[in-house]
């Protein structure tokens, strides 16, 4: 497994796993047992994702069948929108995360979007991680602009800035960025959700069959290359070995750029740019 060292001194796996869009609990249980037996050992949640508790509750039995120590997890969790609205509410959620994942601290929590009152919440962060409950702290969606001007306003620097990273939206710039102040960029959707027919491309698949591997292979390691965590997730564990059967190959200065190259320069996935968007984002209630 490689290692990224972030701005703490603490080491996170390059290649982690995501829990997005698996709400069922015992679905979301059973994915990361079997992740942890297929050699994952970062994992990331979020309280959005409703399924903390799952999560939490895969720790657990993996810890006490021997599967796993606690100290060789590195957890991730993310804080709300609804519940950046001020200080308290802020630290609550911080206990929440912690209370539903079963934890004495987390590794890395993230604010989940640049929305809301993100400097007071992540004041609340900041002194969690003085207290040992947050072993590092960082956002998430944080374009370049807004990183810049969060990160000439804090106290902590983030660790992380957790962001939409495939070749289809390189973000060259907000890489550039990131490294600027020492953010260590993470790729949520590494494989693009599937969109841009990213699974058959002819110029990805070709490149893969120079190395023997698919052109999902060649897409994470193409992220690993430029320095990104990246987050694949699959439900299938031959899947997940495959996502994580990218460290015996490098891709050519020039097969890098030409996989820059397909970059739309936006998102079609989510436009965080879209008002209504934002007032969705801002009324969401989980709690409900």
């Amino acid at each position: 497994m490689n290692y990224v060292t972030l701005n703490t001194g603490a080491k996170m796996p390059q290649i982690g796993f995501g829990v997005f869009q698996i709400p069922d609990a015992a679905e979301c249980k059973r994915v990361v047992i079997d992740a942890i037996k297929a050699g994952y050992r970062s994992f990331d949640t979020a309280a959005s994702y409703m399924n903390e508790e799952a999560v939490g509750a895969a720790i657990k039995e993996a810890i006490e069948t021997g599967l796993v120590t606690r100290e060789e997890l590195f957890i991730t969790s993310k804080m709300w929108v609804q519940d950046m609205k001020n200080y308290d509410m802020a630290k609550k959620a911080i206990e929440t995360s912690l209370n539903k994942l079963g934890l004495e601290y987390l590794d890395l929590y993230l604010l989940h979007q640049a929305m809301g009152n993100y400097f007071e919440a992540y004041r609340a962060m900041e002194d969690a991680y003085k207290e040992g409950k947050l072993k590092a702290i960082g956002v998430s969606n944080f374009f370049p602009h807004v990183l810049v001007n969060f990160c000439e306003t804090v106290e902590i620097i983030p660790a992380v800035n957790q962001v939409e990273l495939h070749p289809f939206f390189a973000q060259t710039q907000a890489l550039e960025v990131m490294k600027e102040y020492g953010v260590q960029p993470e790729a949520w959707a590494p494989l693009a959700e599937g969109k841009h027919g990213i699974f058959t491309d002819p110029m990805l698949t070709e490149i893969g069959q120079k190395y023997g591997k698919s052109a999902a292979q060649v897409v994470l390691r193409w992220n690993v290359q430029r320095g990104v965590v990246i987050l694949p997730k699959s439900t299938k564990p031959e899947r997940m070995l495959q996502n994580k059967d990218i460290l015996d190959f490098e891709l050519t200065d020039e097969e890098m750029e030409k996989i820059t190259s397909l970059s739309l320069d936006h998102s079609e996935i989510i436009n965080h740019f879209d008002p209504k968007l934002v007032q969705f984002l801002n009324r969401r209630n989980i709690h409900d």
